[in-house]
């Protein structure tokens, strides 16, 4: 599968400039781009083969990623852990789990102050 010049100078050219957007490369597939949460689990994928460089930026920065001037431009401090916003989660709602752990206990012991 031949990468479009398009995916290719988004994938050299401008993920360098986003902070916290990472490229896998997978050898002969179509490049995806693959949003992780802050657990990395994977939140959703995107194909990117059919997407002009600008499309991509603009998903890019609609999903709230931030671009920097220069690849070693220092990132404003609300955007570390940038994405800003909250990304859609495409996955199934978390069941609770019950495994044993230990429900909240009231904190009024440790903080007589309160």
């Amino acid at each position: 599968a031949g990468h479009s010049p398009q995916v290719k100078a988004f994938v050299t050219q401008d993920i360098p400039l986003y902070h916290n957007l990472e490229m896998k490369h997978l050898p002969g597939a179509d490049p995806e781009l693959v949003l992780l949460g802050h657990r990395y689990e994977e939140l959703q994928r995107v194909p990117l083969s059919d997407m002009t460089r600008e499309e991509i930026n603009q998903l890019v920065q609609e999903l709230g990623f931030y671009r920097k001037e220069t690849p070693d431009a220092p990132v404003p401090e609300e955007f570390q852990f940038a994405p800003a916003k909250p990304l859609p989660i495409l996955l199934h709602p978390q069941v609770p789990t019950t495994d044993g752990k230990t429900p909240p206990k009231s904190d009024k012991e440790e903080h007589p102050d309160l």
